[in-house]
């Protein structure tokens, strides 16, 4: 009999605190008692594509003190590539960037410019005058194959040898910052001729200045 009662007293006390929630209605109280407020008016999320927010909506507006962010324009990359994959130039608001295959600057295994690597290289340069940049990075970057070492020293000498050759026509106050990285920042799959091909390369990007 005493535990009929103290049941129903259970009962009784949780309907009770259910009215009490319900009567309140300003919070959901779940099973493990952490309450939720709901959201404010007009920041309801949805998963509707099809949902329109107005925005005339009074519930659209800072909250008092709150400022805007300061404006900012996305940085839009634009990436061009011949139809070989031999040359690839890579646009943003801010930077180009020329990624040039070893194959058409080098022999196998060489950090000696080939006969055509000339004039690849000096289109290079004159945007690089087009744009007025004062200051160009010239990285190496090779596959792969071969030990990590070997990598590295192959890919700062054939990096110091496309900055040579553009230095010959660029003014002289230019700066320029070579490094050679070897297999590390791939662009493709080493794991394909393909790949590997489009990893062996150099690259020489500078700030633009829309000039």
């Amino acid at each position: 009999m005493n535990r009929t009662r103290h049941t129903a007293a259970l009962h009784a006390a949780a309907v009770f605190a259910v009215a009490l929630v319900l009567a309140a209605g300003t919070s959901t109280v779940y099973a493990d008692d952490t309450p939720s407020s709901p959201p404010l008016p007009g920041t309801e999320a949805t998963s509707d594509p099809s949902m329109k927010v107005d925005g005339t909506a009074p519930n659209l507006k800072l909250p008092e003190g709150g400022t805007l962010a300061a404006p900012k324009v996305l940085d839009i990359k634009s990436i061009v590539e011949d139809q070989g994959g031999e040359e690839r130039r890579s646009d943003t608001n801010t930077s180009v960037t020329f990624a040039l295959q070893a194959e058409v600057l080098f022999g196998m295994d060489s950090a000696a410019l080939s006969p055509d690597a000339n004039d690849r290289i000096q289109g290079i340069a004159a945007e690089i005058k087009k744009q007025k940049a004062t200051s160009v990075r010239v990285f190496g970057f090779t596959d792969n194959l071969g030990t990590h070492e070997h990598g590295v020293t192959l890919s700062k000498e054939r990096a110091d040898a496309v900055q040579k050759a553009l230095s010959l026509s660029l003014p002289p106050d230019i700066t320029f910052e070579i490094r050679g990285y070897a297999e590390d920042y791939p662009i493709s799959d080493n794991s394909t001729e393909d790949g590997r091909k489009k990893n062996r390369r150099v690259e020489v990007s500078f700030t633009r200045s829309g000039g």
